[in-house]
């Protein structure tokens, strides 16, 4: 069990039968009347982000997301298949599951699988990846203006903003958090 005046940043918790960590924590001792904490809780399972305040008193459950290191294999249809590298057991993961930024991973490439209670809700792709660039205009000599960028279609099918520098055949770094170009691998 945990209270409310012990909240701090990444907690997870059960709350109203929803697992929520917290994002963002305030305690607030007004001048009158009794202290409370402010947050901002986001639902791990739906990604859903509210504010609410809490009585530093109340007690809530905690709750243990797994988080597991697991390569991605292959898909078939709407299922990805990963592996557990010390069980070698495979399980399939439907593609709703995945988010936006699994369009970075290519196979073979460890991500960490998140799960509670043993039903996975979601899955993170490394921080930073390193992919090929499949398909991009020419930089023309002369269009040298600070910061241009131009499209790029990555080995995986993303499409990303690559400097004009950048040719078909080069590695590129990729943050795949916000999916921009870093640096030239």
């Amino acid at each position: 069990m945990i209270t409310a005046g012990d909240f701090r940043n990444g907690i997870t918790f059960e709350m109203d039968g929803q697992v929520v960590s917290i994002v963002e924590f305030q305690h607030v001792k007004p001048g009158k009347g009794a202290a409370f904490v402010r947050t901002k809780i986001k639902n791990v399972i739906t990604g859903a982000v509210v504010e609410r305040t809490f009585n530093p008193n109340d007690k809530y459950p905690t709750a243990f997301v797994e988080r597991k290191d697991m390569e991605y294999l292959y898909n078939d249809g709407d299922l990805y298949y990963f592996m557990d590298n010390e069980t070698y057991e495979q399980i399939p993961i439907s593609k709703s599951v995945l988010g936006d930024n699994f369009k970075f991973v290519t196979e073979n490439m460890v991500c960490k699988v998140l799960s509670y209670k043993g039903n996975v809700f979601g899955v993170e792709p490394p921080n930073f990846v390193v992919l090929t660039v499949a398909q991009t205009d020419p930089g023309f000599k002369g269009d040298t203006a600070t910061n241009v960028m131009k499209p790029a279609t990555l080995e995986t099918g993303a499409e990303i903003k690559v400097p004009l520098f950048i040719n078909e055949g080069d590695k590129i770094q990729i943050d795949t958090r916000t999916g921009e170009y870093m640096a030239r691998a």
